[in-house]
């Protein structure tokens, strides 16, 4: 993920649910939010609409994006990795999944540990790029499984949920 993307979600923490908002974006949730996509290949388009050509194409399910906007039954979209464009609402899930984060020039393992504290046991060790499934998070820690591994990770290591978010 570039240094820019990281900057561009830590800035959009936190974000104001008003009336406003609602009847801008039609759905009443908040935006930015994070979703999952939900099939292994999404069209991912230049505008909101099949008449705009297809920027590129998604391949892997349950990967974790960012709505920063909504028009009808469309969705704009930020990737890990700053990418941006529209998708059909359709083929996004709000089941909550995060990556295993590489930035700041930390590629270094992430530790799963037992219990929310870094002194508690490691269980496993994660790759950055590693998607996990997100249970509970309390701003700090968040419980996570990744394959056959579960425990709780350091919030702030995790693309897919907000620093802070509860």
């Amino acid at each position: 993920m570039s240094q820019a993307a990281a900057g561009e979600i830590t800035a959009s923490v936190n974000p104001v649910d008003t009336a406003k908002d609602k009847a801008a974006n039609g759905t009443g949730l908040p935006i930015p939010r994070f979703v999952t996509l939900k099939a292994d290949k999404v069209n991912v388009r230049r505008g909101p609409s099949s008449d705009h050509p297809v920027a590129f194409v998604f391949q892997r399910k349950g990967m974790p994006v960012e709505i920063t906007a909504e028009f009808e039954n469309w969705r704009k979209i930020r990737d890990s990795d700053g990418a941006e464009g529209w998708i059909l609402q359709s083929m996004l899930s709000g089941r909550r999944n995060a990556f295993v984060a590489a930035w700041s020039g930390n590629n270094s393992p992430l530790d799963l540990h037992d219990s929310p504290s870094s002194r508690s046991g490691v269980t496993a060790r994660l790759s950055p790029g590693v998607l996990a499934s997100i249970g509970n998070c309390d701003g700090r820690w968040c419980e996570i499984t990744a394959g056959d591994y579960e425990g709780y990770a350091e919030q702030n290591r995790l693309w897919g949920v907000y620093p802070g978010e509860v």
